[in-house]
């Protein structure tokens, strides 16, 4: 589940929960996760090639932002990256199918970073074969760098810093243009086939299911508390471990400190505030103004990675357009309380027989600060 800071106040008590704060509000001028942020500032910073591109590839979208990858530049004009096991989601993605489509992410985003400075990369996915349910630690992928002055370099990159997922409920008032969603489906390369909707009857029926979706996921205890352990709530917990669930600024520290906001609250489902916050939460999912999905004939790791690739290439398509995108993993999440919805959008999309990788929605909202992530060399296990 992915809970925006504006949300997570209903959560666990809104107003109260301002009146309670403003006292202590003054000292905390600013309580900006700088250190966690700090990474994309310094993209594109480094001199070695391998290192600039990947200082990019780190800001690619993922699943609870777990960012669960390793890399090992041991080799010279190589990188081979590793899943790093430790940072799966066993209740909300059993198979790792989502963490291995953020990692097509990454491997797309390091691709366009080593093109805008002349090397062309090569891809061998799975150089030593993977696990039949779940990955390992074989290498996910090595990519070979190689200077090419004719390499063609993507127009798309340089929205690359401006990227976000929107989690904010979107401006029931304006549509998401034909235009948008044409030049969307421009992009499906590699075996994925690309789908758009702004039909205002079919999106009555996609937020009614994603709405669906979300609930199951909320209330069934094991994933909603996967969610609840990866919150990082405050300015030093977010910089201390820049991934999972970020909530920051005065509010979030402030709440911290007077014991107002914490996992334990949150996990509370009788209080009154978790169900505001419920309300609040699906305000999400019932705002959607369109949608884009990808769809792969099977369920390969290389349809997995595949559509990772496509899907960063989705989402820097609507930073182009200024218009906002949110993935909704919950209806394709592969768990038994889930079978009902993944057959449900399945057959509303002409999927039967086929997978979904990806679903998301689309509409117009204020943008959002970028999530925290971890320093290049913190990923880095063999230089």
């Amino acid at each position: 589940m992915q809970v925006t800071r504006r949300k997570m106040i209903g959560i666990i008590g809104g107003g109260t929960i301002l009146a309670a704060t403003a006292g202590i509000s003054g000292f905390l001028t600013t309580r900006t996760p700088s250190k966690a942020l700090e990474p994309w500032n310094l993209a594109g910073g480094y001199a070695e090639p391998r290192k600039r591109a990947l200082s990019y590839a780190i800001l690619a979208p993922n699943p609870h932002n777990r960012q669960p990858w390793l890399v090992d530049l041991s080799e010279a004009d190589k990188v081979t990256l590793y899943v790093d096991t430790e940072k799966m989601l066993p209740h909300t993605d059993p198979f790792n199918r989502q963490i291995t489509i953020g990692l097509g992410c990454f491997i797309e985003l390091l691709r366009m970073a080593a093109a805008e400075d002349g090397y062309e990369v090569t891809i061998e996915s799975f150089p030593r074969g993977f696990g039949q349910d779940k990955l390992d630690k074989r290498p996910v992928a090595v990519m070979s760098f190689k200077q090419n002055a004719n390499v063609k370099k993507d127009p798309l990159f340089k929205h690359v810093l401006k990227r976000s997922s929107l989690k904010e409920p979107y401006d029931l008032k304006k549509p998401v243009p034909d235009a948008v969603l044409s030049e969307l489906q421009n992009l499906q390369q590699d075996g994925v086939s690309l789908g758009t909707t702004n039909d205002a009857e079919k999106i009555v029926k996609l937020r009614k299911l994603t709405h669906e979706a979300l609930a199951i996921e909320i209330q069934t205890p094991r994933t909603y508390k996967e969610s609840m352990d990866l919150f990082r709530i405050g300015k030093a917990e977010i910089n201390a471990n820049p991934d999972g669930l970020d909530f920051s600024g005065p509010l979030f520290d402030s709440m911290a400190a007077l014991g107002l906001f914490s996992r334990e609250i949150a996990l509370d489902t009788k209080s009154s505030g978790y169900q505001q916050g419920l309300a609040a939460v699906m305000a999400n999912v019932d705002t959607a103004m369109g949608y884009v999905w990808l769809i792969t004939d099977s369920n390969t790791r290389i349809d997995q990675l595949n559509s990772g690739r496509d899907w960063i290439r989705v989402n820097l398509t609507t930073t182009q357009n200024n218009v906002g995108i949110q993935p909704l993993s919950q209806c394709l999440q592969e768990y038994a309380e889930m079978s009902e919805k993944i057959a449900q959008i399945h057959k509303m999309l002409n999927a039967t027989g086929k997978t979904v990788q990806m679903f998301g929605r689309l509409g117009y909202a204020a943008p959002v600060a970028p999530s925290p992530r971890w320093p290049l060399e913190a990923k880095i296990i063999k230089a």
